[in-house]
């Protein structure tokens, strides 16, 4: 955990220092995403908040993620992870909007990618006259126990999205 608070940390300075705010859509990582980032002292200044949405039903009523998208592409998806990033963005009026969404766990026999695969949605809203908002979506496998996986998740996730904050040049 040590270390997710640094990157946590690293964040929300990057964050602050561009007067910008996030908000985050978790399934897979069950609330330890925004339990990270709301662990820095200050992040009232930056952090809005968060939707865990651990089902379907969730992604559907509270992340406007459609039917259609779940039954085509599945929960553990780009187009799910791109969806929920975008509207938690939106919705909380972010600047940034983060999801993320895979099987921390054993995935359904019925599944399409295996078990550690994890999809991260960022979305930006863009700045300046020729900026359009956009989402960019990684997906990654990590080994491990079911914890190991949502730790992994939620370093990654932080890491990626500092990436994102940093190198969106105004």
């Amino acid at each position: 955990m040590h270390g997710e608070s640094a990157v946590a940390r690293q964040l929300g300075d990057a964050l602050r220092e561009r007067d910008e705010t996030i908000a985050v859509a978790e399934s897979c990582t069950g609330g330890r995403l925004g339990s990270t980032i709301a662990g820095v002292p200050g992040a009232s200044d930056y952090f809005v908040g968060g939707i865990i949405s651990y089902t379907n039903r969730t992604k559907r009523r509270f992340l406007a993620v459609s039917r259609e998208q779940l039954e085509r592409y599945g929960a553990v998806s780009e187009q799910v992870a791109t969806a929920m990033a975008r509207h938690v963005r939106d919705e909380a009026g972010a600047d940034w909007g983060v999801s993320t969404t895979g099987y921390a766990g054993s995935a359904p026999d019925s599944a399409t990618v295996p078990s550690g695969t994890v999809f991260v949605g960022v979305a930006g809203a863009g700045r300046g006259p020729d900026r359009e908002p956009f989402a960019v979506v990684e997906r990654n496998r990590f080994d491990g126990t079911r914890h190991e996986v949502m730790d992994q998740t939620v370093t990654w996730t932080l890491r990626t999205t500092l990436a994102h904050v940093t190198n969106d040049s105004r």
